[in-house]
């Protein structure tokens, strides 16, 4: 399915109607973290660290769908307490998981303690000398399996991502994130549940609910997709 730029244009204007969040939307989100944070039973000093702290460098900052950068991150946060994942480490990976990659900011400046800063630093993609693209997202993928938080940072990441495609991005690019989910981040995720049994039924729902949305997305843009080769596995 190739849109034409008329299309794009009338998807855009669809998606600002219905689905782009407003900014008082974005401040409902932030206020409701920040106040799940606060409670004196059960305070969440690293997440309301990072809370402050992704605001402040995404400022300014958008995402191709043309919403504002810290929508992102602030609605991860939002889907985990959701499903139950409330932990303070974990929630602050989530908000501040592309501050490295997306700002040039060093894992080592982070305002939050050294357990946040490992699962941050795991889900920044490093090259290394000699590795193509593929070689590198395959060792960044599996590496996941070395830090549960960033391994669940992941996982809400990528159906994120998936969620907001659809008319944002062309068929190409969405068929690499496509293939890259079904050969890369799945079977990661089935091998987690081995590591991290105590996240099992959390993980159990990711898998699921990614599942179902790029096979969606699969099928949308042709049956055969994972029947292609990908480069570098020929």
């Amino acid at each position: 399915m190739i849109l034409t730029e008329e299309q794009k244009t009338e998807i855009a204007l669809i998606r600002q109607k219905y689905d782009k969040s407003k900014p008082n939307d974005t401040e409902k989100m932030f206020t409701f973290i920040r106040g799940f944070c606060s409670d004196k039973h059960n305070p969440k000093p690293e997440t309301m660290r990072a809370l402050g702290y992704a605001r402040r460098k995404h400022h300014g900052q958008f995402r191709d769908n043309g919403e504002p950068y810290i929508v992102h991150p602030l609605s991860m946060a939002n889907f985990a307490i959701g499903l139950g994942l409330t932990d303070d480490n974990l929630l602050a990976v989530i908000l501040l998981h592309d501050i490295c990659e997306d700002t040039y900011t060093s894992v080592n400046e982070l305002p939050v303690n050294d357990t946040v800063r490992h699962g941050v630093k795991y889900m920044t993609i490093q090259e290394l000398p000699g590795e193509d693209k593929y070689e590198t997202k395959r060792r960044y993928f599996w590496s996941l399996l070395e830090d549960k938080n960033a391994l669940i940072c992941k996982a809400i990441d990528r159906y994120s991502n998936l969620s907001t495609m659809a008319g944002v991005f062309d068929e190409e690019r969405i068929k690499k994130n496509l293939r890259e989910t079904h050969e890369l981040l799945m079977p990661v995720l089935k091998e987690a549940k081995e590591s991290y049994p105590e996240y099992a039924n959390e993980l159990y729902i990711l898998r699921n609910i990614i599942r179902n949305l790029y096979v969606n997305l699969a099928i949308m843009l042709g049956e055969d997709l994972f029947n292609e080769k990908t480069p570098n596995q020929t």
